[in-house]
């Protein structure tokens, strides 16, 4: 993606579908205006419109991260069962978790290896695998 930071989200929400309200539009150039690969938080990403100005409640920014994941912008990778971050790149690849402070980050999908999964119960198919690597400094 190239242009300027509105186009670039602008295009992002085109090519998913998705009515550019002034609301979304906002969000998405928080997320990939810049064209680099983000993970937020609901609440990190409510805080960053509320830096910039974007009038946008907490409501809202949850809601439009649903909507992003389910036009397929956006990947959910949740932690603890509790806590979710949105990944702007939608390609399978692991994560590192850094636990101190919560921060979630790419690991280099180059060096996971995996050879075998369970089988799925009767009735059942694997739908998806999640790596969530948890770290601690040592």
């Amino acid at each position: 993606m190239t242009g300027t930071p509105q186009n670039i989200a602008a295009a992002w929400l085109s090519d998913a579908g998705l009515r550019p309200t002034r609301q979304r539009a906002a969000l998405a150039e928080l997320l990939v205006g810049d064209g680099r690969h983000r993970h937020v938080t609901a609440e990190s990403l409510f805080e960053a419109a509320k830096s910039r100005d974007v009038a946008v409640s907490l409501a809202t920014v949850y809601n439009t991260l649903r909507a992003f994941c389910d036009a397929g912008l956006l990947n959910e990778v949740t932690v603890d069962g509790s806590k979710s971050y949105f990944d702007t790149n939608t390609h399978d690849h692991p994560h590192f978790y850094w636990e101190e402070d919560g921060h979630l980050t790419d690991a280099p999908s180059d060096q996971l290896v995996i050879t075998r999964l369970p089988d799925a119960p009767a009735g059942a198919e694997i739908a998806s695998v999640d790596v969530v690597i948890r770290l601690r400094r040592g």
